[in-house]
């Protein structure tokens, strides 16, 4: 174990290798016609797309604002690689152009660009750059993320037509083509046989290294191993999903279980230009499986993987199974097994041994088709097991034979939908399955009446007995006697989150919980730190982390080792800037390839999802720690997020969409889930008791707290960000998801606990309940470590800090880009208070820069108010009595009425 405490607060170094190294692994090599790649010393190289200069490190919103101290574009990844022979001159216009014509600043998630215009190019141009290089690498740039879906236009999952145009004209020049795919998702492909592509490769959004990942690669130091984590097919419009995705009210998830390559193998395998698990290497390998057996209630195989071909690399052995159709129906291949080899030297083997539970290929039974309602079964019949490089390319090595039908386990109906629509299921015509549809099984069990029945009894109110929370994490008291001693006040405010940036953490913090209040730090419970994000630790106040490659690359790598590994090295960087939990990894599956959030997300497969979820989270445990796994769940769409309907039946939520949070908490020893925005099948997933509580707390016997997301709606009516609103937390109480974020000050919040607590609507049982799960974590967490050496305390709140604060300047309508000059009678620590409005909607969140002689001093995220003043704070220093001051910010969605400075 690294000793924390004698780091310095600043990006963690050794983590720059790791990530670099994770970067090349991940890139998913499509096509190699005439292995152009890897280059060779003697190949000169044209780098075209301004994607080049521009790279993308990482998608859109809270997920990808990792502040770095540098990002390695793919141009300076080059030309730092003495192994290959670039053209400067093309790289000199390219970086010429790019200075006169900058990306525009983003001033709004929801309004940010896919793509970038590109430099125009004609024949002279190309000609040249042929006539001084062998090979054309063109590079292209996705950006999606956050409030922000792809969309079936050009320049989303298609081409732009400036693209297209630089695709036709490069191809015309060159024969020996390289496409580099700089993106947060997969996109349409049809354009590879259109231009005659020679070399495609998926190098995704790398992190600060990506530039340097992607010269190793081209170069061949590193072979790429990465495997499609998604299913490539020749349309967007061939996903099922397609159809039922983008509404504002309601999707309705008729694909049901077909997700991905479960729907495409099942039934279009020709709709398929790339298989799930694909991906090519520089050289060549050979699997072979030596034995299949039973034993333990597994099946375990051992696979020879021998590298027959010229260069070192690695292979990844994927095991699918193919289940008896029986009355459920199934899809025709679902991965149960996988691993990877070390890097092996041409003539090189590895044997694999690779093993998998046989109750794990079982299918839920909603309806009671299998007259087993409620339960996970294996129906009776031949369970056909194969193994191969990818989903297409496996081959059958074994059948398992079951005589008679086997129940695995026992559930209880929950998060059944409630309105009719048909699902897919499919229908066996000459030995080959059409779509066919069935009504989908609904509700049969009253959700009000099952929160009542199930009432948890409340612990006697002790009043102070001088507990403190350090004597539960020494075993001296349990947490039930800790909890016995609060009050209904302490409780309450054991609900509320606080943020964004609350003073009383850490600077730049997304938000904070626990002893937010002098009545809770008397109990010696200390403030949790939390911060965005998966790729990152997120820092509204300018400090510089280590950005990491996003979610589908990580996962593209299907290295389950090294993804812990990651995730364990970012566990000390939080440790030396006193964080103690990351808001991910995201584990929402890929169900269509329009989510603009998929960047943070693993793959369209629950499998391969959780396997890396349990991995990061094991890695983020090691140093006290937490992963909180993010967005329990179904959050398949950025679009109307906190209000769209996700509609599927009870079987498709539990072998697809929950399949991967089971796997990271039975696994991964997860303590921290924040829960999605969207409801689903009609209570939102906050408030929902069937998530919350009966599958999560009661089926998977989950310790932990959960959280929801920043601002979320909760109900139909609801209004989040509108600090005059009162909110209703009732059925956040009652459904256990113990936190609500975000509230500006747990004393000033106004919402309906304390009136529904005296009517009887909630019991103190419930809030004890609450408060067990979240003091529980606390009690383990770093900051309790912090709080054990260094005797941490109570800090102060703004509010009664302005009460002593003088004010030395102000100044009124303040434009952006606006020099405000100060003359100080010192230097100095001051609080600068911004007083703004913005008539936008106020889930609308944007970035306020604070520039101090021209250097950014301080960030600030914003909401919008729906035309209401609101003033937020920042501390800066200020190192000369006289300074010039500017704030940067988006003037087209909001105005600055009043900047005051106090000391």
């Amino acid at each position: 174990m690294i000793d924390w405490k004698s780091l310095e607060e600043k990006p963690y170094e050794p983590l720059v290798p790791l990530i670099r190294k994770m970067a090349a692994e991940g890139s998913v090599l499509l096509k190699n016609e005439g292995q152009i790649l890897p280059l060779k010393k003697e190949d000169r190289i044209s780098l075209f797309g301004r994607t080049q200069i521009d790279y993308l490190k990482s998608g859109l919103g809270s997920g990808g604002l990792v502040r770095v101290e540098y990002v390695v574009n793919i141009l300076d990844g080059i030309l730092s690689n003495n192994d290959i022979t670039l053209n400067k001159e093309l790289a000199d216009v390219y970086s010429r152009w790019c200075m006169e014509n900058p990306v525009p600043e983003i001033t709004s998630w929801e309004k940010a660009p896919w793509y970038q215009p590109e430099m125009p190019l004609d024949d002279k141009i190309v000609s040249e750059a042929r006539n001084k290089s062998d090979v054309a690498v063109i590079v292209i740039g996705r950006f999606a993320g956050e409030a922000r879906d792809n969309s079936a236009e050009k320049g989303s999952w298609y081409l732009s037509d400036e693209e297209e145009s630089m695709l036709e004209i490069v191809t015309k020049y060159f024969d020996k083509t390289v496409v580099l795919l700089n993106v947060g998702n997969i996109m349409d492909m049809t354009w590879v046989e259109k231009y005659n592509i020679k070399s495609v490769m998926y190098i995704w959004q790398g992190g600060q290294e990506g530039g340097n990942a992607v010269a190793d690669v081209l170069s061949g130091k590193v072979s790429p191993s990465g495997k499609l984590t998604d299913t490539i097919a020749k349309d967007i419009f061939l996903y099922p999903s397609t159809r039922n995705f983008g509404s504002d009210t309601q999707n309705i998830y008729e694909e049901d279980i077909y997700v991905g390559y479960r729907y495409f193998e099942t039934f279009k395998k020709d709709d398929v230009l790339y298989p799930f698990g694909f991906g090519l290497s520089y050289t060549e390998f050979e699997q072979n499986v030596k034995s299949v057996k039973e034993a333990g209630g597994k099946i375990q195989l051992e696979v020879e993987v021998k590298n027959i071909g010229e260069y070192s690399g690695r292979d990844v052995v994927q095991v699918y199974f193919e289940a008896p159709q029986g009355k459920l129906g199934k899809s025709a291949r679902e991965l149960c097994a996988f691993a990877k080899t070390r890097t092996l030297k041409p003539e090189e083997s590895e044997i694999l041994n690779i093993e998998f539970l046989i109750d794990s290929m079982c299918a839920y039974d909603d309806g009671g088709v299998t007259g087993n309602k409620s339960c996970y079964v294996m129906e009776a019949g031949e369970y056909k097991i194969y193994c191969g490089a990818c989903v297409r390319c496996a081959k059958s090595v074994y059948t398992y034979n079951l005589n008679e039908l086997k129940v695995t386990k026992q559930c209880t109906e929950a998060l059944s939908p409630v309105i009719d629509f048909k699902i897919k299921y499919p229908v066996c015509e000459n030995g080959e399955y059409s779509i066919g549809y069935k009504p989908v099984p609904k509700r049969t069990v009253d959700y009000s009446n099952r929160i009542k029945q199930e009432m948890p009894k409340a612990l006697e109110y002790t009043g102070d007995k001088g507990i403190k929370l350090i004597d539960v994490r020494n075993g001296k008291n349990t947490i039930e006697e800790f909890v016995a001693q609060l009050g209904d006040k302490e409780l309450k405010q054991l609900v509320h989150g606080e943020g964004m940036c609350s003073p009383k953490v850490r600077p730049g913090n997304a938000g904070a919980i626990g002893g937010l209040t002098e009545d809770l730090a008397k109990f010696g419970i200390p403030a949790i730190a939390v911060h965005d994000g998966p790729s990152g630790i997120r820092m509204d106040s300018e400090e510089k982390a280590t950005s990491l490659p996003n979610g589908t690359a990580i996962a593209s790598s299907w290295d389950v080792a090294f993804a812990e590994e990651i995730y364990e090295n970012l566990s000390i960087e939080l440790c030396t800037h006193k964080i103690d939990s990351i808001l991910g990894p995201g584990i929402n599956i890929h169900r269509s390839p329009l989510n603009g959030r998929n960047f943070e997300y693993f793959s369209e497969d629950p499998y391969l999802t959780g396997k890396m979820a349990a991995a990061q989270s094991l890695g983020m445990n090691k140093y006290g720690n937490s992963a909180t796994i993010k967005h329990f769940m179904a959050n398949s769409q950025e679009y109307e997020r906190r209000k769209v309907d996700s509609v599927a039946s009870e079987r498709a939520f539990r072998e697809i969409y929950l399949k991967g949070f089971e796997m990271a908490v039975r696994e991964g020893g997860v303590t921290s889930i924040m829960s999605s925005y969207n409801p689903i099948n009609g209570n939102w997933a906050a408030n929902n008791y069937e998530l919350n509580t009966v599958i999560l707390r009661d089926e998977w016997d989950y310790k932990g707290f959960v959280m929801t997301d920043w601002w979320p709606m909760l109900s139909e009516n609801s209004n989040p960000g509108n600090p005059a609103e009162k909110i209703n937390l009732k059925n956040l109480v009652e459904a256990q998801n113990d936190i609500y974020m975000l509230t500006a000050n747990i004393n000033t919040c106004i919402d309906n606990l304390s009136e529904s607590l005296e009517n009887g609507e909630i019991t103190r049982a419930q809030l004890q309940r609450n408060a067990i799960n979240i003091l529980r974590y606390i009690a383990k967490s770093h900051a309790m470590i912090r709080y054990m050496e260094e005797g941490e305390s109570f800090k102060e709140t703004l509010e009664n800090k302005l009460d002593t604060l003088c004010v030395v300047s102000e100044f009124t309508q303040i434009s952006s880009g606006k020099e405000m000059l100060l003359d100080m009678d010192n230097a100095g620590k001051y609080l600068i208070a911004v007083e703004y409005t913005s008539e936008e909607d106020p889930l609308l969140q944007m970035t306020v820069n604070v520039l101090l002689n021209n250097v950014n001093a301080a960030c600030v995220t914003v909401n919008a108010t729906e035309g209401k003043n609101v003033t937020v704070y920042r501390e800066i220093s200020i190192a000369d009595k006289k300074a010039q001051v500017k704030l940067n910010y988006p003037d087209d969605a909001m105005t600055v009425n009043k900047v005051t400075f106090m000391k």
